[in-house]
C-alpha cells in the first residue's frame, strides 16, 4: 500500500553528489583561498614565533576557507594543502603524509565500512518500524520513535547524515504522506514539519552521545591528544555524555511537540504501517543476524577491549573483517563506500596540520596570548565564555567539521590555560562541537536533507533551533556540570 520513499533521498543525494563533480573549479574563491595562504609569506611572522609555525598557520587558515568557500572538492582541497607544506618546504614528505597513519582516522573509516552494512542487510529499517511499531499511536510517540532509531544506529554508524537523512528522513517521508501532509499542498503541518524537526534536533544530541556516533568526534580525540595530551577514551567519552545526552533526548521532542505542535495527534495508522512493512520484510534474515552480533561484539569491545589490550581502532577492524568473512559487506562495497575514503583524506590532512601547529610551537603561543584576555575571570567564568562564543560562532560555518579543524584545538588550548581540568574542557567543547549544528539549516550534514524537503520555513528552522540551543546550554551546563562533578572531572 505504501512504498518505503528511501530511493527520493538516494537520487536527491546522487544527484548532489553528480553536480559537484561535474561542476568546474569556483575560480573566485580558489583565489581568495590562495591569497589567503599567500598573505602569510609576505606578512613577517609575529615575535616568538617562528616562521614555519606562521607559514603552516596560513596554509591551514587558507584550507579552512576553501572548505567553506568550496572552490574545489574538501578531498581536493586538503590534497592540495599537504602538497603545498612539502614544496613550500614547511613541512618534510613524511611529515605531511603522517596523519595517514593515526589510528583515529582508520577507526573512523572502519565506522562508515561497517555503517554499510546497516544499509545493504535492511537492519536499519527494520529497526525503525520496530520502534514505530511499538511508539507510534500517538504522534509525540511517534516523533520518540524515530529518534530512538537514530539513538540505536548511532554508535556504529558515523555519518549523522546517513542516518537521519539515509534511513530516518524516507520513513518520515512515507509517514507524512499516509496522513495527507505535504509540502505541495499546504498540509505540511499536519504532521510532516512536526516529526521533521524532532528528528533534525535529535541527531545533534546522539551525535554527541558517542565518539563514532559523527565523523569529526575523533579528529577532537586526536587533537586533545596532541595539544594538551589527554586520551578520551569511547567509554570515557559515552560516560561523561550519557546523562545530559538521555536527558536532551527526552526533553527536546517534547518542548518541540508543545512549541511547534503537529496538527494530527493520533497516528494509530504509523503503527499499521509499520506492521504492513514488518510483515513484508519477513523473520530476520542470515546477513541481517550476521549484522547483530557484530553490532554487538563491536559495542562490547569498545566498552571493555581496552582492558585487555584492544584499542577502539582494533575493534572496527575486528568488526569490519568480520562483515567481509561473513559475506555481509564485498570488497566492492568497501570501494565504493565514498564517505569512508573521503573522511580518509581530509581528515588526515586536517589531524596533520593540528598536530604540527602545536608542535611547531603555534598552540602554545596563541593560547598564551588569548590567555591574557581572560585573566582575573575564574576558570568556570572563563570556560562560560568560551563555550559561548564556540558555540554561537557555529551561524559562520557550513560544516561542523571545518568548524572543529578551525577552533577547537586554540579553544581548548585557552581553556586549559585559563585553569579548566583539561579533560573537562576537552569533553565539553567536543560536546558542544555536535550540539551546536541544531541552530541552522546549512550547519551540519542532516540539515540541507531534511530542510530541502520544505516541511519547515526558514524562520521556524532559526527560531526552534536558537531556543533548541539555549535548551543544550541549559542541560549540559548545569545538569552536564553536576554528573561530571560527580565523575571527577573537575
Amino acid at each position: 500500500m505504501l512504498a518505503l520513499k528511501k530511493n527520493n533521498y538516494q537520487e536527491a543525494v546522487i544527484g548532489v553528489e553528480s553536480l559537484k563533480e561535474k561542476s568546474s573549479t569556483n575560480l573566485v574563491p580558489l583565489l581568495i583561498t590562495i591569497a589567503i595562504g599567500a598573505a602569510f609569506w609576505i606578512i613577517p611572522a609575529p615575535s616568538g614565533l617562528e616562521v614555519n609555525a606562521w607559514h603552516l598557520l596560513g596554509i591551514f587558515i587558507a584550507t579552512i576557507f576553501g572548505v567553506i568557500s568550496k572552490p574545489l572538492p574538501m578531498g581536493a582541497i586538503c590534497i592540495v594543502a599537504i602538497t603545498i607544506t612539502v614544496l613550500t618546504g614547511t613541512l618534510k614528505l613524511e611529515e605531511a603524509l603522517s596523519g595517514f597513519s593515526n589510528s583515529t582516522i582508520w577507526l573512523i573509516v572502519c565506522a562508515f565500512l561497517i555503517s554499510r552494512g546497516f544499509v545493504k542487510t535492511g537492519l536499519g529499517n527494520r529497526i525503525a518500524y520496530l520502534f514505530v511499531r511499538q511508539f507510534g499511536k500517538k504522534t509525540l510517540g511517534l516523533s520518540y520513535s524515530l529518534v530512538a532509531t537514530d539513538l540505536v544506529l548511532s554508535p556504529a554508524m558515523p555519518s549523522a547524515t546517513a542516518r537521519c537523512g539515509g534511513i530516518v528522513f524516507p520513513i518520515i517521508r512515507s509517514l507524512s504522506d499516509a496522513f495527507g501532509s505535504r509540502v505541495e499542498d499546504g498540509t505540511e503541518r499536519k504532521v510532516g514539519s512536526f516529526l521533521t524537526l524532532v528528528s533534525f534536533q535529535g541527531n545533534p544530541v546522539t551525535s554527541a552521545l558517542f565518539l563514532t556516533a559523527m565523523a569529526g568526534n575523533p579528529l577532537i580525540v586526536s587533537m586533545a591528544k596532541d595539544i594538551i595530551g589527554v586520551e578520551i577514551t569511547w567509554m570515557g567519552w559515552f560516560t561523561a555524555a550519557v546523562v545530559p545526552a538521555l536527558i536532551s533526548l527526552l526533553v527536546i521532542p517534547y518542548l518541540i511537540y508543545k512549541i511547534y505542535p503537529p496538527e494530527i495527534k493520533e497516528t494509530p495508522k504509523a503503527h499499521d504501517i509499520a506492521k504492513e512493512k514488518l510483515k513484508e520484510m519477513g523473520p530476520l534474515k542470515k546477513h541481517e543476524w550476521y549484522m547483530i552480533g557484530v553490532f554487538a561484539l563491536i559495542l562490547v569491545l569498545w566498552i571493555f577491549g581496552e582492558g585487555f589490550g584492544i584499542s577502539a581502532t582494533a575493534t572496527g577492524l575486528i568488526g569490519l573483517s568480520v562483515l567481509l568473512l561473513s559475506g555481509v559487506l564485498n570488497w566492492e562495497d568497501v570501494k565504493s563506500e565514498k564517505g569512508a575514503w573521503d573522511t580518509l583524506i581530509w581528515f588526515a590532512a586536517l589531524v596533520m596540520m593540528a598536530t604540527f601547529l602545536n608542535t611547531l610551537g603555534f598552540i602554545p603561543w596563541f593560547s598564551e596570548k588569548m590567555a591574557g584576555g581572560v585573566s582575573g575571570y575564574s576558570w568556570v567564568a572563563a570556560v562560560t565564555i568560551l563555550v559561548l562564543v564556540y558555540f554561537y560562532s557555529h551561524y559562520l560555518f557550513a560544516s561542523a567539521t571545518a568548524h572543529i579543524s578551525a577552533m577547537y584545538p586554540a579553544f581548548l588550548a585557552v581553556c586549559v590555560a585559563a585553569g579548566a581540568p583539561g579533560m573537562l574542557a576537552a569533553l565539553l567543547l567536543a560536546f558542544v562541537s555536535n550540539l551546536f549544528y541544531c541552530t541552522t539549516h546549512y550547519g551540519g550534514g542532516p540539515s540541507p536533507v531534511l530542510f530541502g524537503a520544505g516541511y519547515v520555513s526558514q524562520n521556524k528552522w532559526w527560531s526552534i533551533g536558537f531556543i533548541i540551543s539555549l535548551v543544550h546550554l541549559v542541560i549540559w551546563g548545569v545538569i552536564g556540570g553536576i554528573w561530571w562533578k560527580v565523575l571527577g572531572l573537575w
